[in-house]
């Protein structure tokens, strides 16, 4: 899952930063409005997490231009205004999401998962791909009952592969998914961490199936 977070505190960016990244999330921050606006229309996120006082341009602008150009991505606010009028008018403007500066991490994590929640057909905790299943509340992964741990970038692609479950997903949109700003995308390890995935999928009743020239499909193993 990949979040941008807009925020020009640079200690409360990087302290956010950290504690989003252990909890295995991809992380682009934005310092300012333009460099967020920018950055909404060259890449794709799952959660957007938005400051409301910002340089260059202000976080209610940034909202309302990412809504006219029909993005829909969740928007969360974060800031140090806990008035109802600045509420209503950020919810009216697009944002799915409030929450007032300084907050408990749990509750901003517990948030952010339930946005992405909602962009799941069935938005329940848990998803199944045959005895795979996903706990989009913890984000752990399990194959008939057994816990299956994976290192962050080969659970980013399965959690792709599983949110997007009966959608071809492009290798493009798996490294754009995968890779952050500071990382240096790369379609050759895509292609390892899929190797990787599949040996240890390989007694689990579902798969990861290649589409040539299209990417890849997480679905039922075919049983003869």
């Amino acid at each position: 899952m990949k979040l941008l977070l807009i925020e020009d505190n640079p200690p409360l960016a990087l302290w956010l930063s950290k504690i989003l990244k252990e909890d295995k999330f991809t992380i682009d921050v934005a310092s300012d409005g333009e460099m967020a606006d920018s950055l909404l229309q060259s890449e794709s996120y799952d959660v957007v997490l938005l400051d409301l006082q910002l340089p260059k341009m202000n976080g209610k602008s940034v909202l309302r231009r990412l809504r006219q150009r029909h993005n829909n991505v969740p928007v969360m606010i974060l800031t140090a205004s806990g008035s109802i009028d600045e509420k209503v008018d950020c919810l009216g403007a697009g944002a799915d999401d409030y929450l007032v500066k300084p907050f408990e991490v749990r509750e901003l994590v517990a948030r952010i998962k339930a946005l992405i929640r909602r962009q799941t057909p069935d938005k329940t905790a848990e998803m199944h791909c045959a005895d795979l299943c996903y706990d989009s509340n913890t984000r752990q992964f399990s194959i008939a009952g057994q816990p299956l741990a994976l290192p962050a970038r080969e659970h980013d692609v399965l959690e792709i592969l599983m949110l997007k479950q009966g959608k071809t997903v492009s290798k493009t949109a798996l490294m754009d998914g995968v890779f952050g700003l500071d990382d240096e995308p790369s379609a050759d390890a895509i292609e390892i961490y899929i190797h990787r995935l599949r040996k240890k999928m390989e007694h689990c009743q579902a798969a990861i199936m290649t589409l040539r020239g299209l990417g890849y499909l997480l679905k039922q193993k075919d049983i003869s």
